[in-house]
């Protein structure tokens, strides 16, 4: 753009030093850059006119042309309030202030006409609108028939009285003073080919729309170049490394081929031989791997993982695989140490709870080369932690761990960056794994091991209680185990851990026959294995817990999972708690319990859980249900600083825009022909911490 979107907010006519640290504080608007992409979130139509006989509590915000007749104080004090009574031809109706009475008081105008803007309300059969928008009649442009923009603010801001029309003020302002300052920033032949209206005209109808096509022409061009940017920036990133980094070839596979042939006691499923293909070809390729593995819950990516771990030891090098959690830590290291002992190979554990003397022997077995595979938690990461040839970084639940913690990991080669496998159980839809991981290749386990049934998932109210339990006891009876998990809400923790205690005790009463188990974050690590460990060996029948079981334990005799208050989980996390179960050849079952207040939110993620077992479909209901930033985390993180596109809606433009990207790169990698200047003086323009290189900056 220019230096111009550089200009400090305080410099705008109205706006001021004091208004300026209030917009920082509240909605980071710092620039005119900030502020000019400070975009609407919704619109009034102020083009309809209704009469006060066709009033109808039912409506949004409505206008209204009448005269005031009358106006007057009432209450005392703090309860003050202006009462004014608005008259059309049709009727009349009442106006209500009760903040900044005085200043309305002086404002309005008896025997004046206005145009009345609000919402109405209906009480004793009179119709009356509370802190309506006036405008006196005279005063009103003849054009004045527009979309009028709506805008976030806060609280605070509207204590100072920076209300969405103070900020249509201000921007109305900024729009006259920025357009000649708005530049084009994408290629002639993009504007040509997807018949998108220029920036400057975009801009201007995104805030004030000259008419409702103009504005959907704005919002699709401002989405587009959205998405467009950061899909170059990924892919570009993705070329870069293609091109740069080399890796480690791994081209002996001799003990994969005895694994194989001597000790895999079950089949490979097409989905499974398929992704270990992808993965072998990226080994051999003399490039550095970086590839997402995704796949539900026991579609069975450990055993992609032992064999990706096991190329890498054919090779000369070693592998790590680290989880998020202790328990995940040891279920993959028993899983995999049995295989690693049937082929001779040293496998280790590094958690927080490993003793000092056995982590010196770690140490020297992995500096030594002499180990081969290691699976730990984040004590990987510590810097006394070295290998004599680091191959392979296996990342599981990834989005778990930080990019800072992962690159620590890859430091741990100093010669050649190791090869990345990220692997995730949380099904992402594709809109999103485009946009956080573009930049990686990615490989889906779509199919279930042979032999495993659908678990069978129903909801119950609280009141059908009884029968749960009598079902609870058929399955223990059968020889089955049971979970009964309930919610755990960081903000209080105090009060959901007495839901959990309660639910324990009461579950004791209820079955005094059987031994029942409790698990819970507040425990420490030695208690809580402990606790798993007797309900891991069928010395507990039921296990009462919280999400720590969400990631990890491996139970296949437990068929029963009964989610507690279901309607304060997300729709990922149950199906994740799901998955706990129906691990074994046995039928199993998921049973939601929950009151009979739900929300329409909560009733749509129950009737998703109770239609379909598709972690895919799933994710797509969560991400249309919760926004993409609530459900990887990633608003923490800035990776999705997203202005105006909205994954859960836009997976169309997006693929438009990844596809206009790729074409671009492929055409003109360094963007040196003179069609892509636009395009290449927009990114030289940005600063180099910029992530969403659709900002104007």
């Amino acid at each position: 753009m220019s230096n111009f979107f550089h200009t400090k907010i305080e410099f705008l006519k109205g706006v001021g030093p004091q208004r300026a640290e209030l917009l920082q504080k509240e909605l980071n608007i710092y620039t005119y850059g900030d502020l000019i992409q400070h975009y609407p979130f919704r619109y009034l139509d102020r083009t309809q006119f209704y009469k006060i006989a066709e009033m109808d509590e039912s409506l949004p915000y409505v206008q209204v042309k009448g005269t005031i007749k009358g106006k007057e104080l009432l209450g005392e004090g703090r309860k003050q309030r202006l009462a004014a009574r608005l008259i059309d031809e049709t009727g009349e109706m009442e106006l209500v202030w009760f903040k900044g009475v005085k200043w309305m008081e002086k404002s309005v105008k008896n025997h004046t006409e206005y145009i009345v803007f609000g919402k109405p309300t209906e009480f004793n059969g009179k119709f009356s609108m509370a802190h309506p928008e006036l405008e006196e009649l005279s005063e009103v442009k003849q054009t004045n028939a527009f979309l009028q923009p709506v805008y976030h603010t806060t609280e605070k801001l509207k204590a100072h009285r920076i209300e969405s029309k103070t900020i249509m003020k201000m921007m109305e302002m900024l729009i006259k003073v920025a357009a000649p300052n708005i530049h084009e920033t994408l290629s002639p032949e993009l504007i040509d080919h997807y018949r998108l209206m220029n920036k400057r005209d975009a801009l201007i109808n995104i805030h004030f729309p000259e008419s409702v096509e103009k504005y959907n022409a704005a919002k699709f061009r401002l989405k587009f170049e959205e998405l467009f940017y950061i899909q170059l920036r990924l892919l570009r990133q993705k070329t870069v490394r293609r091109a740069d980094l080399a890796g480690q070839v791994f081209k002996q596979v001799p003990t994969v081929t005895e694994f194989y042939k001597n000790h895999m006691t079950f089949d490979l499923t097409g989905a499974q031989k398929r992704v270990i293909k992808e993965i072998h070809k990226d080994l051999t390729a003399g490039k550095q791997m970086n590839r997402l593995l995704q796949g539900d819950v026991g579609s069975g990516k450990t055993i992609v993982a032992f064999i990706t771990m096991l190329i890498a030891a054919d090779n000369g090098a070693q592998s790590v695989l680290m989880a998020p959690t202790e328990i995940l830590a040891d279920q993959h290291y028993v899983g995999l140490k049995a295989f690693a002992d049937r082929l001779g190979i040293n496998i280790g554990k590094l958690t927080g709870s490993t003793k000092t003397k056995d982590r010196k022997e770690l140490h020297e077995q992995l500096r030594s080369g002499e180990m081969k595979m290691i699976v730990g938690t984040h004590a990987l990461l510590e810097d006394v932690v070295q290998f004599q040839n680091l191959g392979l970084c296996i990342v599981d639940e990834q989005h778990r761990f930080g990019v800072e913690q992962r690159s620590k990991l890859w430091r741990k080669n100093p010669r050649v960056i190791p090869h990345v496998l990220v692997m995730t159980a949380t099904p992402i839809p594709r809109t999103l794994a485009m946009t956080l991981y573009g930049d990686l290749d990615v490989s889906v386990i779509d199919e279930m091991p042979a032999g495993r049934k659908e678990i069978v998932t129903v909801h119950r109210f609280d009141s059908h209680r009884l029968r749960v339990f009598q079902f609870v006891r058929d399955q223990i009876k059968l020889g089955r185990q049971v979970y009964i998990v309930y919610p755990l809400i960081e903000e209080s923790e105090g009060m959901d851990y007495k839901d959990l205690t309660d639910g324990y005790e009461s579950i004791r009463r209820a079955f005094p026959e059987y031994q029942v188990s409790m698990v819970h974050g507040k425990l420490k690590p030695q208690d809580k294995d402990y606790e798993m460990q007797r309900f891991v060996k069928n010395e507990t029948q039921i296990m009462v817990a919280t999400t720590v079981i969400e990631v990890g334990v491996n139970v296949p005799n437990a068929s029963v999972m009964i989610i507690e208050s279901a309607e304060r989980f997300g729709l990922s996390q149950l199906h994740q708690l799901r998955g706990r179960v129906g691990r074994g050849a046995e039928q199993s079952y998921c049973i939601l319990m929950t009151g009979y207040k739900l929300s329409k939110d909560s009733k749509t993620r129950l009737e998703t859980m109770v239609r379909t077992n598709n972690g895919f479909e799933i994710a797509d209901i969560d991400l249309k249900l919760r926004g993409p930033g609530d459900l990887m985390g990633t608003q923490q993180s800035g990776v999705l600083d997203l202005l105006i596109a909205d994954l859960s809606k836009d997976a169309p433009i997006l693929q438009e825009a990844r596809a206009a990207a790729q074409r671009v790169l492929e055409a003109d990698a360094q963007l040196e022909k003179p069609e892509n200047q636009n395009i290449r003086r927009h990114i030289q323009s940005l600063s180099a911490n910029t992530i969403n290189w659709s900002r104007i900056s």
